[in-house]
């Protein structure tokens, strides 16, 4: 049974409604109803002749026939079918009373290929096809003398599909013209529409991915084929453009051909090959049939009895084929439905009632021995063409999320290339001068403490040890430039996190209380954690001092630490309220030579995310301008307990 969610039950539900709402749209009227205003009556009985082979006759001598010679037909029931071999037969219709000074009668569906009218013993109207269609429209004007009088067709046909479908319309003849100029333009436009929007997306595949070029041209193919079709089995133009009738009805022949392997390379590119290479195996198996369709049938241009092959096979090896691939392709889309393919059920709530309603006219027209009018497969069509351009619209969108994500990612990794390339030449840096220089600084503060010892003045003594201050700071970036170089976590140890922070709370409360400032800890107990005790305290120091130098009145600082339960992580959580840090400015963070301070360097920063990345950690932020900021350090757990440490 089919499984599916509520959502899918949904899709297939508002498909429903849509083929139920495009059916009465769409849906011929009753030939037992009246006609719209206008239409004086309908002649809903006439009389039918059969003619055998050899046994032709004329006007004159049907004319002559008794009513015992004829065969009664009534519109609506069952109609009669040929006998075996004929292929031509006359029509007898009674005409009633005329009201109107100009009257005529409307045929809608005739079936025949040859037709000829005659009106007292005159032959009125006359058309022949060369090519195999046999619906037919037909319009015959009558006289106001004509009233009461009969008209008699004489119509031939190559099969046994013969004879008058629906009942007559008679009445007005401008209203009847009118009637008969606009049957069949609605799947005239519907399939221009089609073929328009096929030959629009074949041309604005180019703006897509590479990647969705088959799908896309193959559904593409699919709509014009689908509209190819819908104009050629439409009676317009063959009865308005009666000399384009030939192209038009080898059109429907092409299109047909072309669809069913257009239909498969859709399905095999969106599903795959299917199970056991079914889906490309029938997509293949199509594509020969559809070279073997178009060479018969271009060989039957001019060799007509190899066409009449090809109308006798081909049409049931068509069927055949068509209606075997719409089993395999329900029972595929049922077996990806259950897999929870949202794809799969948008085309299987499609595909299904296109399959229905398309195999239901399929049986149908083969039970009535061809002389159904196929009509209801169009609503199919578009729920159909519907739920492919669904597909399709949600694998573009997913194409383009796809591509957005990829945008952000390529620019975090654009961020974290710059970084490193910046990171990796302030290391060379480093590594270069730091131990150069810091040689020399410290001589020279050597050198300025004991002038200082000797300086008499007091002015003197203050430049000196301005001097030293100074001479200090510069060793202190030496000294974050080596550590920056070389983290120094190497030598790690498993480190007690509450023991680190409590004594990294006694190194920093003298200057949280100068700021008048209160600290507050609460870290869990029994944690654990892998590193450098010193590079470890340097990090967490730096990002407090950040936190102390931020405070105002009434600062606060809190430093939380606890394990996650979801994760096998530690984190740290160092929060103030001071003053806060722009949003632009909160990207920038531990960026080389970045400081908002006077007489920052950026490198204290630096030198902190340096050293928890190499603990395999991870710092981010959260702050709002006024309202203070919070630093989040994710650091992974020790594995081993505490007595395992002990």
């Amino acid at each position: 049974m089919l499984n599916m969610n509520l959502p899918s039950r949904l899709i297939f539900i508002r498909l429903f409604i849509a083929a139920v709402v495009t059916g009465l749209l769409l849906a011929p009227q009753s030939s037992s109803a009246a006609d719209s205003e206008g239409d004086a009556d309908r002649i809903t009985k006439w009389q039918m002749l059969w003619e055998q082979p050899g046994d032709e006759r004329s006007i004159e001598q049907v004319e002559a026939l008794g009513d015992e010679s004829w065969l009664t037909v009534h519109a609506g029931r069952k109609y009669p079918n040929a006998p075996d071999g004929v292929t031509s037969a006359w029509l007898r219709i009674e005409l009633p009373e005329l009201p109107q000074m100009r009257s005529a009668i409307y045929m809608e569906k005739l079936l025949a290929k040859n037709i000829q009218v005659f009106v007292n013993h005159k032959l009125v109207y006359e058309h022949s096809r060369v090519y195999p269609y046999y619906l037919n429209q037909l319009i015959v004007p009558i006289e106001s003398d004509e009233a009461g009088a009969s008209v008699f067709l004489h119509i031939r046909s190559a099969t046994e599909r013969l004879g008058l479908q629906e009942s007559i319309a008679i009445g007005e003849y401008q209203h009847l013209l009118k009637k008969f100029m606009n049957n069949g333009i609605f799947d005239v436009i519907l399939g221009s529409s089609l073929i328009l929007i096929g030959l629009f997306m074949s041309v604005s595949v180019v703006l897509f991915n590479r990647s969705l070029f088959p799908e896309w041209n193959s559904l593409s193919i699919i709509i014009i084929s689908i509209g190819f079709m819908l104009i050629a089995y439409s009676p317009f133009l063959h009865s308005n453009y009666s000399q384009y009738g030939r192209i038009v009805y080898y059109s429907f022949d092409v299109a047909s051909s072309v669809l069913l392997p257009s239909l498969f390379y859709f399905f095999e590119k969106v599903f795959g090959k299917g199970p056991r290479g079914l889906i490309r195996i029938f997509r293949i198996l199509h594509t020969y049939l559809a070279f073997v369709f178009l060479g018969c049938m271009l060989c039957g241009i001019w060799l007509p009895k190899v066409y009449d092959i090809y109308l006798l096979f081909g049409t049931p090896l068509f069927a055949l084929s068509f209606i075997c691939s719409i089993v395999v392709l329900v029972i595929f889309l049922i077996q990806f439905c259950r897999q929870s393919n949202k794809d799969a059920i948008i085309l299987t709530s499609g595909f299904s009632l296109f399959a229905f309603i398309g195999v239901g006219e399929m049986v149908w027209y083969f039970i009535n021995s061809r002389n159904y009018q196929f009509f209801y497969w169009k609503v199919g069509v578009i729920l159909f063409i519907i739920s492919l351009i669904v597909i399709l619209v949600r694998k573009v969108t997913e194409n383009y999320r796809q591509m957005i994500k990829y945008s952000k990612q390529l620019e975090i990794f654009n961020n974290e290339l710059q970084r490193s390339e910046k990171i990796e030449m302030i290391s060379q840096l480093a590594a270069s001068v730091a131990h150069e220089v810091r040689n020399p600084l410290q001589v020279t503060r050597g050198f300025l403490q004991l002038l200082g010892d000797r300086a008499a003045p007091d002015k003197n003594k203050t430049y000196m040890n301005l001097a030293i201050s100074e001479l200090d700071r510069a060793s202190e970036i030496i000294t974050d430039f080596l550590t920056f170089a070389k983290p120094g976590v190497d030598l790690t140890t498993y480190l007690n996190l509450s023991e680190e922070i409590h004594q990294i709370k006694a190194i920093v409360m003298p200057l949280i209380s100068m700021q008048g400032g209160v600290l507050r800890v609460q870290v869990q107990e029994h944690i654990y954690i892998r590193g450098n005790s010193s590079k470890l305290k340097q990090a967490l120091i730096n990002m407090i001092k950040n936190s102390i130098e931020a405070l105002g009145e009434n600062g606060q600082i809190s430093i939380r630490a606890e394990r996650l339960d979801h994760s096998n992580k530690i984190l740290i959580c160092i929060e103030d309220n001071g003053e806060g840090i722009e949003p632009e400015d909160l990207k920038r963070l531990g960026e080389p030579y970045y400081s908002k301070k006077t007489k920052g360097t950026g490198l204290g920063l630096m030198v902190t995310y340096r050293i928890i990345e190499a603990m395999q950690g991870e710092i981010t932020y959260e702050s709002e301008k006024g309202r203070g900021t919070k630093a989040y350090i994710s650091i992974p757990a020790a594995m081993e307990s505490a007595d395992a440490i002990s």
